[in-house]
């Protein structure tokens, strides 16, 4: 069996979670507790792009609320959440 989260040929959902994160999701597969759609469906790529176009920062809400100092804020995997530095 193929995995359907790969498969081009379906049409697929946006969720997104209370944490404003979001996951590419396949139509026909039950939404899981916690998550919302807000979009779709559409074919993958559409919905690959909206989410691109959506989920500009990566850090979840209750980090961004926390404040700007706190945790990781850029696309940088050689820094750590605690402190910015350079691991």
């Amino acid at each position: 069996m193929s995995n359907p989260f790969d498969d081009d040929s379906q049409e697929f959902l946006a969720l997104r979670n209370d944490e404003e994160q979001y996951s590419l999701w396949p139509v026909g597969i039950a939404v899981p507790d916690g998550w919302h759609v807000v979009y779709g469906p559409a074919a993958r790529r559409q919905v690959v792009d909206h989410i691109d176009r959506t989920w500009t920062d990566m850090r979840p809400k209750s980090l961004r609320d926390a404040g700007s100092g706190a945790g990781w804020v850029g696309p940088d995997p050689g820094r750590t959440w605690s402190t910015g530095l350079r691991a």
